[in-house]
């Protein structure tokens, strides 16, 4: 049974390609020969190896695979780092990389499961889903009984449906309780084969009874249909349900909240890896001395000595660290000025932060009294009163302006019949009387 497992699996991510394992590690291959008439996807200037010792110490492939030949195979460039006093890659992506892809691979690249020759520069899409699909094979288990096998038999299956999916990315569904609680769907088998954890971030506080009570279970799709039929329903409770959770939604567009962030730090052990979800966008994480990373694989930074990026508030203005997790700052900034200068620029540069954070808080100020000032004038409240008692005074006030702008267009229409009406008699020619030209008295002439 498990044969026929291994080689559907093997068929799935390559029917031509040859894999060296060696200690449940899957060996990449150290060079990659590119096609000239390939277009250049990214800025970075791509050229292979062609010296004897990188073709002498080839992987094993066969030579109609180490030419790509399909134009729309994506090339991703290896940074290399030093991680725990070796050398360590990095698979890093373009603006349009298939993020779930990369992610997953560089988790199972740290944790030890890829191998990667230190010959490599570039791997193809082709070559990471092979990587993947002989980790698959290595986590089938042995002697396990045959009820159970049939099941992970049935997840393999699975699996080999998900897998081409990682190149444009996966479509799941979380739900708002816990950083691990998504809708279980086959894209999430995927994490469990491979055994690596999938969080999210986006939870909502404990504290906020109403937001609690207007989300209840629901998943993020769920809460979406809720919402669009809430809002439509004659029941004054259902549409403030409905005006309390769209508004979480609202503020909360990062996908990401700061009780999110704390279960995150809590829940995560020191040191462990994993995928995070949010913004749409799959990265890999890590926990080191209670503080979140995200790995950087942005190929931009392919050059620079920036490895991670803290992740401690829900604005995304992290902080650049190296492999020892020790602040540095991106070569993009620049260092050849003299100290005096980068003192200076940096001065420059605080006040620039400072007046764009003062500009946005009197925005957020200016808002909030108009938003007072609206309800003042409009609604006749004031601070006091309650989320609930709110949303019902906005219903009322949005049901009074849908029947005062019927009622302006009934009186519109009514105008309207009227002026047709007098057009009408206005241009209905008068009879005229036979004997007018008769009786009408006539001018005298004098000679």
């Amino acid at each position: 049974m498990a044969d026929s497992v291994e080689d559907q699996v093997k068929n799935t991510v390559s029917e031509d390609s040859e894999m060296c394992v060696e200690e449940n590690a899957v060996e990449i291959p150290p060079t990659v020969d590119i096609d000239e008439s390939i277009p250049q996807s990214t800025e970075i200037e791509m050229q292979a190896s062609t010296s004897g010792d990188n073709v002498a110490n080839r992987s094993p492939i066969k030579e109609k695979n180490s030419m790509i030949d399909d134009k729309a195979d994506s090339i991703y460039q290896v940074k290399w780092i030093s991680r725990n006093g070796c050398k360590s890659p990095i698979i890093t992506q373009n603006e349009n990389g298939p993020c779930p892809l990369i992610a997953i691979t560089n988790v199972l690249i740290m944790k030890g499961r890829i191998t990667v020759p230190s010959l490599v520069d570039f791997v193809t899409t082709e070559n990471l889903m092979a990587y993947l699909g002989d980790c698959i094979l290595e986590s089938i288990p042995k002697n396990i009984p045959e009820g159970t096998q049939l099941n992970f038999e049935q997840n393999m299956h699975d699996a080999m449906a998900v897998l081409p999916k990682l190149q444009t990315g996966l479509d799941v569904n979380v739900k708002f309780t816990g950083i691990s609680d998504f809708e279980y769907t086959p894209e999430c088998i995927i994490f469990d084969l491979l055994r690596i954890p999938l969080y999210h971030g986006w939870l909502i506080d404990p504290q906020m009874l109403e937001v609690m009570t207007a989300v209840g279970k629901c998943s993020y799709n769920q809460l979406v249909e809720k919402i669009i039929n809430s809002k439509c329903s004659t029941d004054t409770d259902k549409v403030t349900e409905a005006l309390i959770a769209e508004n979480f939604l609202e503020k909360t567009a990062s996908q990401l909240t700061y009780h999110g962030l704390c279960e995150l730090t809590s829940k995560l052990k020191d040191d462990e890896l994993c995928v995070l979800f949010r913004n749409n966008h799959f990265s890999s994480l890590m926990k080191h001395e209670n503080c979140l990373y995200q790995l950087v694989t942005d190929q931009g930074f392919v050059n620079e000595n920036v490895v991670w990026e803290t992740l401690n508030n829900i604005e995304g203005d992290g902080l650049f660290v190296d492999s020892d997790f020790i602040p540095v700052p991106p070569k993009s900034l620049d260092l050849t000025l003299t100290p005096e200068l980068s003192k200076e620029k940096q001065i420059d540069q605080d006040f620039l932060v400072a007046l764009s954070l003062q500009e946005e808080q009197q925005k957020q100020q200016n808002s909030e009294l108009e938003w007072e000032d609206y309800k003042k004038k409009n609604l006749g409240v004031s601070n006091d009163l309650t989320d609930e008692e709110l949303a019902r005074r906005l219903h009322e006030e949005e049901v009074k302006r849908e029947a005062n702008l019927l009622q302006e267009q009934a009186v519109l229409q009514q105008q309207q019949q009227q002026q047709q009406q007098q057009q009408q008699q206005t241009s209905t020619p008068q009879p005229s009387s036979p004997n007018n030209s008769r009786n009408r008295p006539r001018d005298c002439v004098i000679l």
